[in-house]
């Protein structure tokens, strides 16, 4: 399972956007990494520069990479329905983004850890499948021993985590009620940027 293991903050500041939800831990968030960095002001930045831009923050949002991005794309692009709904109603499935968006663990990497250590199950089934695609209907939830962990139980007792409105949480449990749409993204992200970009 491909991932990045390099410093997480160099790729939030290249963004300008907290990408790992290091919160106050994250220090010079609008100073670009590297010795060039700190000099200067803003730099004249092209439209192809912005697209691709867009496009890492969203791959770096999600943790995947370049191949699996393009493939979901490719995806969206054949659909008859809005070319971005499909795309990040595609992201938003993923299992390691349910988890997260469920409220069960406070960053996407530990969601993704959740899922990779056989904590999560589907439909009563564990998964370790990251970027399984939740279907409507599919009961996700987390098993005993996930239940003790310390980080997991502070998230879990949060009593005013707000869930999106495509999903539904009870306790350790939850439920895809909806399909996700571009709607549904909180983060700052330019989504036309990104199929332009890949329709050149």
């Amino acid at each position: 399972m491909a991932r990045d293991i390099g410093p997480k903050d160099k790729l939030s500041r290249r963004e300008g956007f907290d990408l790992f939800g290091k919160g106050a831990k994250l220090t010079r968030i609008n100073v670009l990494p590297g010795v060039h960095g700190p000099k200067g002001g803003p730099r004249n930045v092209s439209q192809f520069g912005r697209q691709l831009r867009e496009k890492q923050k969203v791959k770096r949002l999600y943790g995947i990479k370049e191949k699996q991005f393009k493939r979901y794309i490719d995806e969206a692009m054949k659909t008859r329905t809005n070319t971005v709904d499909a795309l990040f109603s595609r992201l938003e499935k993923r299992l390691d983004n349910v988890v997260y968006r469920l409220g069960f663990a406070k960053t996407r990497p530990q969601a993704r850890q959740l899922v990779g250590h056989r904590h999560v199950l589907v439909n009563n089934k564990r998964l370790n499948i990251s970027s399984y695609q939740v279907g409507k209907g599919e009961m996700i939830t987390l098993n005993a021993k996930a239940m003790e962990i310390p980080s997991v139980k502070k998230e879990l007792e949060q009593k005013n985590k707000k869930v999106p409105a495509w999903l539904k949480r009870k306790a350790g449990a939850g439920q895809m009620i909806s399909e996700p749409t571009f709607a549904d993204v909180t983060e700052p992200v330019s989504a036309q940027d990104i199929i332009e970009f890949y329709s050149r």
